[in-house]
């Protein structure tokens, strides 16, 4: 059990003894586990600090998840030694969802949630047990009606407690020899619908399979916006010569995911942008790189 300073390893603020003691203050934690790096640092501490036994994490699937990130959920918890379950969401069910307002995250974390309900109340491993969440102090300044639907439904934030922003994550994840310390970002599917597009089943399988395909490329922290039969690439700006580079390819697998044009934003790839409208800011990037079946437009 790793129990070096936070300020000796990494020089950063997050406090891994606070986030210890938090957990031994709860005893027995599901965690919700996205596979991503900071819900993966919530459920190695706390499978370290408590055992096994008292740890359960569960990964929701539903059609807004993507296939590689289940995968690699299953392939952590079996590197890890877990006690690990998934569970299916069916938030497309719930038109407030699919209706893809500003409150979407709410009705989607509600969702997981409910479908915690069950097992929580059934199972007598997991009774009694706290349900954290892996936000941290960076994510308290974006818009994430989600944590809201997650307080209210009694889940804790061990991370926000300990002090932990996103780069404390990755750092101490750096020092723990974990693999997910440089894991790119990878929000929900839903993500990349813009505001007011409602979310369905046939787009969001869209949007995974012309991420898949890129990702097949080479191309890693990268995001799918569905605008329709129009597709906006976005990439670290490192990669848009990569993107140029390998542009029958990238328009191919883009085409063959559904789109009928395949643009690339010069901006660059930016977490929760499609957020601007929200706060009445955010211009649209020129899509000036363009493509269509048969020809350039």
């Amino acid at each position: 059990m790793a129990t070096t300073s936070m300020a000796t390893a990494t020089g950063s603020s997050g406090d891994l003894g606070a986030l210890r003691s938090a957990f031994r203050r709860m005893k027995r934690v599901v965690v919700a586990f996205s596979g991503g790096a900071d819900s993966a640092f919530v459920a190695w501490v706390a499978n370290d600090t408590l055992g096994p036994d008292n740890v359960l994490c569960i990964t929701a699937v539903s059609p807004s998840l993507a296939p590689e990130e289940r995968a690699d959920c299953q392939r952590l918890a079996a590197e890890w030694g877990l006690q690990f379950v998934e569970v299916e969401t069916d938030e497309l069910a719930d038109p407030a969802y699919s209706a893809n307002d500003g409150s979407r995250c709410y009705y989607c974390k509600a969702s997981l949630l409910e479908a915690l309900g069950p097992i929580l109340a059934s199972d007598l491993d997991v009774r009694g047990s706290t349900v954290v969440l892996g936000v941290n102090v960076d994510d308290l300044g974006d818009h994430r009606p989600g944590q809201q639907a997650a307080a209210e439904r009694g889940a804790v934030f061990p991370l926000v407690e300990a002090g932990f922003t996103k780069a404390d994550v990755r750092a101490w994840s750096k020092s723990l020899g974990l693999r997910t310390w440089d894991k790119p970002a990878a929000a929900c599917l839903a993500s990349r619908v813009p505001y007011g597009t409602p979310v369905t089943l046939g787009t969001l399988r869209s949007v995974a399979d012309a991420e898949s395909g890129l990702r097949a490329l080479g191309i890693g922290q990268l995001r799918i916006r569905h605008y329709g039969d129009t597709a906006r690439i976005e990439v670290m700006t490192e990669d848009l010569a990569t993107v140029i580079a390998l542009r029958d390819e990238v328009t191919a697998a883009v085409h063959a995911a559904g789109y009928r044009y395949v643009t690339l934003d010069l901006d660059g790839f930016r977490s929760g942008n499609l957020n601007d409208v929200l706060h009445g800011g955010g211009a649209e990037s020129d899509l000036s790189l363009t493509s269509a079946p048969g020809g350039n437009r």
